[in-house]
């Protein structure tokens, strides 16, 4: 115990940067919101067929134009605000947020829910996933 304090009053720094990770990695997995609502390329392509989900793109058109999900909607992230009148027709379709990776449509998600869209969902791993499920992607 000794050896660990005495690291700690030499160290304060990493100490200080162990801590900080640490609480975020704790937040992460208590607090992870739309945890819950991430769904994997097979579960997407079971909503897409079968609830006739929407695909939100919320890459840019640049993106977007270089491959994206079949019959998807190109809403950029930073658009979507002032655009959530296009999706008022989808309200009671499922809408799956779909980005390069997850992280700019799980933004997207958290505007959906907030403007009162139910049944939001994330593509977990975003494009990147979906191409590496083998899933089709319409490029032009």
């Amino acid at each position: 115990m000794e050896q660990y304090l005495e690291f700690a009053t030499h160290h304060p720094w990493l100490i200080t940067a162990f801590l900080v990770i640490l609480a975020a990695l704790l937040w992460h997995l208590i607090a992870d919101p739309g945890g819950k609502y991430n769904i994997d390329p097979v579960e997407a392509t079971i909503k897409i067929n079968h609830e006739q989900a929407l695909v939100l793109d919320t890459r840019s058109m640049k993106e977007f134009s270089d491959g994206h999900i079949l019959h998807a909607e190109n809403i950029p992230l930073n658009a979507l605000g002032n655009q959530l009148q296009k999706l008022e027709k989808y309200k009671q379709r499922p809408i799956i947020a779909v980005c390069r990776s997850g992280s700019r449509s799980a933004a997207a998600c958290s505007v959906l829910r907030k403007a009162g869209f139910e049944q939001v969902y994330n593509l977990r791993g975003g494009m990147l996933a979906w191409e590496n499920a083998g899933q089709p992607v319409k490029r032009k």
